[in-house]
């Protein structure tokens, strides 16, 4: 991981009042794990109203929005620009004799982060509230030995307060499980759940928001992706339906800009802008495209910084490597505590991405 390079120290251009900040925190709270994303579908289609030219859902569940260019034929690029509407989170894959619940995680969790946590099962039925928290004795009653034990997945119950034979009434294998928490702001943070990708899901549409009036001059084809936190799924079957000439993946990135973490080791740093990616475990950005939003960034005063991460992969790589490939980068949101139910990201940083966005689309 190699320490990020700030493109522009111009003044933060966002203010609160330019940016729904309640529709981030909106986003954040609905649940959609991956292949189950519809509440954050009917959301993103209701603010998509009266923003694009075509609106679209394809047969794996991507939102897929065009805002055509105004730009001469021959010229203008089909752009696509893909968030991901899913968040990390669980399914139902047993109910044991007693209607304690085990899950199949969906994303990667770091275990640490998920002791006697608030959950909720999306039954049929209705949704129901239980407890997240692993097998074991209580602290107690355990040894020095089982403290310093870090327990994996499949030690993870959920208890739903109901007998058995309700539980298994009620809940099926496969039901959707969402970790609880509720987005607030905690100072320039917006701090809550599925951060990661709601908040490139926000700047999206804040794009096309700009653009309803005036046309970009480039076409922008949004997508609204599904299943990425499994292996990128929606992207790939969207680029390659859509057929962009650029590809432009938005998702977060790490902020460890904390205590405990040498600076080498940051990868980004909260309020120094949008990260223009250079390179990930799952792609390697495209050079020209690098260059040029590092320049347009530094030529609009629009905070941005470079990022090198070691491990991680967005719907650019997916964009990227779709059909006879495409020239392709990803725009990444500064964001700390990354996959818990606290990640959080900078009210600057937001406004850059959509400033940056803008300025290559417009």
């Amino acid at each position: 991981m190699a320490k990020s390079k700030t493109v522009s120290s111009a003044a933060p251009t966002s203010s609160d009042s330019e940016l729904r900040l309640d529709v981030l925190m909106h986003l954040s709270n609905l649940p959609g794990v991956p292949g189950q994303e519809d509440a954050v579908r009917d959301f993103v289609l209701a603010e998509l109203e009266g923003l694009a030219d075509d609106v679209r859902v394809d047969a794996l569940g991507n939102v897929i929005a065009t805002r055509n260019g105004e730009g001469k034929k021959g010229k203008r690029e089909r752009v696509m620009v893909s968030a991901h509407m899913d968040e990390i989170g669980f399914l139902v894959r047993f109910i044991d004799e007693k209607g304690f619940v085990r899950v199949q995680a969906l994303g990667g969790f770091d275990t640490r982060n998920l002791f006697a946590r608030d959950v909720t099962v999306h039954a049929r039925g209705g949704a129901l509230p239980g407890i997240l928290t692993p097998g074991g004795k209580p602290i107690h009653i355990s040894s020095a030995e089982e403290r310093k034990k870090i327990p994996e997945v499949k030690e993870f119950f959920i208890d739903l307060g109901l007998d058995a034979e309700e539980v298994k009434r009620r809940v099926r294998v496969g039901d959707m499980v969402t970790l609880d928490h509720t987005a607030r702001r905690v100072g320039s943070l917006v701090c809550g759940k599925a951060m990661d990708d709601r908040a490139s899901v926000f700047m999206l549409l804040e794009v096309l928001r700009h653009f309803r009036k005036t046309p970009p001059k480039h076409d922008l084809i949004a997508v609204f992706s599904v299943q990425e936190e499994v292996g990128l799924r929606g992207a790939i079957t969207a680029a390659y339906g859509v057929e962009p000439t650029v590809g432009i993946g938005l998702d977060v990135t790490l902020a460890v800009d904390t205590p405990g973490v040498s600076p080498d080791e940051a990868v980004t740093r909260m309020g120094e802008g949008i990260g223009i990616k250079v390179f990930d475990s799952s792609m390697i950005s495209t050079r020209s495209l690098v260059d040029e939003f590092y320049d347009l960034a530094e030529a609009n005063g629009i905070r941005a910084q470079m990022e090198v991460l070691g491990q991680g992969g967005t719907d650019g790589a997916a964009i990227q490597r779709s059909r006879a490939g495409v020239p392709t980068l990803t725009l990444s949101l500064p964001t700390r505590y990354i996959h818990s139910v606290v990640e959080s990201v900078h009210v600057d940083d937001l406004r850059s991405g959509v400033d940056l966005l803008v300025a290559y689309l417009g």
